[in-house]
């Protein structure tokens, strides 16, 4: 494909998912989302239309098979991310898949290896790694000013019980499988603070069961599921993921490096706190991270912020799709590839193996090796 011609893109998930893209590939220059599929055919014509679509389909395969497509958005439910990303690989289609990368890691492992043989670009849309005080945090990491990181935190605490019933593969995937099912919310924004890194072993354990689904079945899950990852540089994260008890929304993280730490907002709206040793006058004094912005923020960021505003997760939605396309057009590394999306992936999935062991720690492969 010239650089000259429009990127011609399918989304798959196009009624659900998929179609939080619409307005970022409105904005972005030379690309065209050519095709739209869901298995929900009633809302089909209605996603087209969002889209300015020329074609529709019920059938994924069909639409790689018809569509002459060169990328694809994956944002279907979990088990279908990988078979879906591999299908589309093996013709040479560009791939961006929604979080996680699979479900298992024997899939896993297959989807590194059609990565391998493929030209394709894959890239994984977590979307956390793109959120201002996210990056703020990395870039004053890259500068040096937290010294060394060692340890992180994050939590991902999302009530989905009555979502569960509507969105139904949430009740096995995310519900319904003990141990840590939707990490990388929260791995992803810590690796990329913790640059080369990468969980080298996991434990994890569970606060047991207290809650039923409507149909009166314990949730196979246990509440709230903790892993500790030790990671290769020494330094060790802890990762908390709760779906299921009666609380508010939160999505948390704190970074503690020789040099400096990070606490962010525990409640929707609050900034959150930040420490740096080279920048503070006292040791004790805590500064919030905005005032740090305008200086910090990456000239690359605050450029786009104009045009994110607005779109879904603060914004993050529509620089993933300008990273995706980016990448494709400098026929250059997107920054959350195979290898990445696997470090964000698999301890979560090897945790939920750990926690049927008693919380046994157990190595992560390293994907780099299969």
């Amino acid at each position: 494909m010239s650089k000259l011609e429009a990127l011609q893109v399918g989304i798959v998930g196009a009624a659900g998912r998929g179609g939080s893209f619409q307005r970022a590939f409105e904005l972005l220059e030379g690309v065209r989302v050519r095709a739209v599929c869901d298995v929900r055919a009633e809302e089909l014509a209605e996603a087209a239309t969002r889209f300015g679509a020329s074609e529709s389909y019920t059938d994924y395969q069909e639409m790689l098979a018809h569509a002459n497509l060169d990328a694809v958005v994956i944002g279907t439910p979990m088990p279908y991310h990988v078979p879906q990303a591999i299908a589309a690989l093996e013709q040479g289609v560009h791939v961006l898949s929604e979080v996680p990368a699979g479900v298992s890691i024997d899939e896993c492992r297959e989807l590194v290896r059609a990565c391998q043989r493929s030209r394709a670009t894959y890239m994984m849309a977590e979307n956390c790694n793109y959120y201002e005080q996210v990056v703020l945090v990395a870039e004053l990491v890259r500068r040096g000013l937290f010294g060394t990181p060692y340890y992180a935190e994050g939590e991902y605490l999302h009530e989905l019980k009555a979502l569960n019933e509507v969105t139904r593969w949430r009740r096995k995937w995310q519900t319904g499988t003990n141990g840590i099912t939707y990490g990388t919310h929260n791995l992803g924004p810590i690796l990329s603070w913790m640059p080369g890194d990468r969980a080298v072993s996991v434990c994890c354990m569970g606060s047991g069961h207290h809650y039923r689904d409507p149909r009166g079945d314990l949730y196979e899950n246990e509440d709230s599921c903790v892993m500790l990852g030790k990671l290769r540089s020494g330094g060790l994260v802890k990762i908390r993921v709760d779906m299921l008890s009666n609380r508010p929304y939160g999505l948390t993280f704190s970074l503690q490096g020789t040099d400096g730490c990070y606490e962010s907002g525990r409640a929707t709206g609050e900034r959150g706190r930040i420490w740096l040793r080279a920048l503070s006058e006292k040791p004790e004094t805590w500064v919030d991270p905005a005032t740090l912005a305008a200086e910090y923020l990456p000239a690359d960021w605050r450029e786009r912020a104009r045009l994110a505003e607005g779109m879904g997760h603060g914004g993050a939605d529509f620089y993933v799709i300008s990273d995706f396309v980016g990448a494709i057009r400098a026929g250059q590394a997107p920054p959350i590839g195979i290898h990445e999306a696997m470090d964000m992936t698999l301890p979560g999935l090897v945790s939920q193996q750990s926690i049927q062991e008693g919380g046994r720690w157990l190595e992560v492969p390293d994907s780099r090796d299969w």
